[in-house]
């Protein structure tokens, strides 16, 4: 076979792979590195006995397989005490010289076994591979028979009675009761876990505390071993008083699934408070760090108003009062008149003034755009702008007179004149006045009735023509009044031109900006008025 220049040769690189293939499956399947032993961590432990445990069978920590068994042997030729090897894994290390090993079964009472290994305290010495935890450090598991041997014929009496009850039991139903409740126990098992896990507590030394704690209720227990027995005997007591209710007692049963489901959500609220409530308890720390401070610092004042509390600072605060009293008294009596006024006065305003102010007027042709207090208010703007200019003379305003070919009898021989035909009126007039009382209490007067009943528009008479008299009348009252005009403005100084004839866009725009007052022509067009 001929080498290829500059290169290995294609059998040498051929082999190596196929080499590499075979050690990395091996390694897959076996998990262990082939050509060296003796690998791994191995530790061997003594026990009395076997106990069934065999090869391959787990070892466990604190229920986390870390291993497993990888021979049983004796300690010595013709022994019964049993040499158990075990093989760990990482995941199970380190071990102390003070670990100890316990066989238990993986199933109640009888089945397979397992290993479980106590790793030791972490102050002592590693333990190293290979190295042996002795029989005083290890544990067989308790066989049934043991378990049997050990009570007495009293209790096995017992124990086969409880096992009789519990096969009544059993053919009465507690396996289907069982099935059913398996829905149930998903989420009992999940708040058992939140409760154990609490348990653990969340400081490192909580668990201790509960277990100190619990051995000095232990303590005060058999401090008082009559009390005990009472409450035992109590306990039986209601347990028969149970049974002597037992339908009531399966009626309530039957009910806790409900009740359950009904409580549920309320825990369910309550649970999610939690984390609000212990924020509070987080934020209320600072305040409760400042209570021993801040009582310290009441302390002086807490004395100085006990020295106001004293029997001379009290003696002469009686004497005060003493001449203060009658006159407090008299006062008492004679406000009682006054109060009463003051009672009719808000009656009225609550029981009267207030829901006229907030009720509407029933109007369906002018709609109010808001209630009484609001409407009522409404003429004051317009009598603000009319009362605007003033001289030495006091405040006047402009009043421009406006008129039509609609001539209205207003009644006792009053009439007067709109540009168009009214469509009629109101509210109507009313020939009589509302009632007054003024010997009736405010608070039970009827309210105003605020409805309106609009009426037909009063005769009206159309005055426009084209006679020659009445057009001369016209033209002779309009000369009138621009000529009274001209006068009145020259008078009081005002340069303002009087036209003789209907002002057109043209005019009221060069008038505007001769006065300054383009802006509110402005306004006036765009139809806000002049102010707004």
């Amino acid at each position: 076979m001929k080498k290829r220049r500059g290169g290995r040769s294609p059998f040498l690189v051929g082999a190596i792979v196929l080499a590499v293939i075979a050690l990395g499956t091996y390694m897959g399947f076996t998990r262990s590195i082939p050509f060296v032993t003796g690998h791994g961590y191995t530790v061997k432990a003594a026990f009395r006995d076997d106990a069934g445990i065999k090869k391959n069978s787990p070892v466990r920590i604190a229920g986390v397989e870390v291993g497993k068994v990888t021979s049983v042997g004796h300690t010595s030729p013709g022994s019964q005490s049993a040499l158990v090897t075990m093989q760990l894994k990482s995941n199970g290390l380190p071990l102390h010289a003070d670990a100890t090993a316990t066989i238990r079964p993986r199933i109640f009472l009888e089945g397979n076994f397992f290993v479980q290994l106590s790793p030791g305290s972490p102050d002592a010495p590693i333990m190293r591979s290979g190295s042996t935890i002795p029989a005083d450090r290890t544990q067989n598991p308790v066989q049934f028979d043991q378990v049997l041997g050990a009570l007495r014929a009293d209790v096995r009496s017992d124990l086969r009675t409880a096992l009789v009850e519990l096969g009544k039991a059993q053919k009465a139903g507690a396996g289907r009761a069982i099935n059913r409740s398996l829905r149930y126990q998903p989420a009992a098992y999940k708040y058992s876990a939140i409760v154990a896990q609490a348990l653990l507590g969340e400081q490192p030394d909580d668990l201790p505390a509960i277990i100190r704690h619990g051995g000095t209720v232990a303590e005060a227990i058999d401090r008082f071993p009559q009390q005990l027995k009472g409450l035992i005997v109590d306990f039986n007591t209601t347990a028969g008083a149970l049974a002597a209710q037992e339908s009531s007692l399966r009626s309530a049963v039957g009910e806790l699934p409900r009740t359950l489901h009904a409580a549920m959500p309320a825990l369910a609220a309550l649970d999610a408070s939690f984390p609000a409530v212990r924020q509070l308890s987080v934020d209320a720390r600072p305040a409760v760090r400042s209570t021993g401070p801040t009582a310290r610092a009441l302390i002086p004042l807490i004395q100085q108003a006990r020295g106001l509390v004293s029997k001379n600072e009290l003696r002469g605060l009686a004497n005060d009062l003493q001449a203060a009293t009658p006159p407090l008294a008299s006062f008492s009596k004679q406000s009682v008149p006054f109060l009463e006024q003051l009672r009719l006065i808000s009656s009225c305003t609550t029981n009267v003034l207030v829901p006229f102010g907030n009720s509407t007027v029933p109007d369906q042709r002018f709609k109010p755009t808001g209630p009484v207090y609001q409407e009522l208010a409404k003429f004051l703007p317009g009598l603000a702008g009319e009362s605007r200019s003033s001289d030495a003379n006091g405040q006047w305003f402009k009043v421009l007179g406006t008129g039509g070919s609609e001539t209205v009898s207003l009644g006792d021989g009053l009439f007067g004149t709109s540009l168009f035909p009214l469509e009629g009126v109101n509210p109507a007039p009313q020939r009589t006045r509302p009632p007054l009382e003024p010997n009736v209490p405010c608070e039970t007067q009827q309210p105003p009735d605020l409805g309106s009943n609009p009426q037909g528009p009063p005769q009206t008479v159309d005055t426009a023509n084209g006679s020659p008299l009445v057009t001369a009348r016209e033209a002779l009252a309009r000369n009138t009044a621009i000529a009274l005009m001209r006068s009145a403005l020259r008078q009081a100084g005002i340069t303002t031109p009087v036209l003789d004839q209907n002002a057109t866009l043209s005019d009221l725009t060069a008038l505007a900006q001769r006065t300054g007052l383009t802006r509110q022509l402005d306004r006036v067009r765009s139809g806000r008025g002049p102010n707004g």
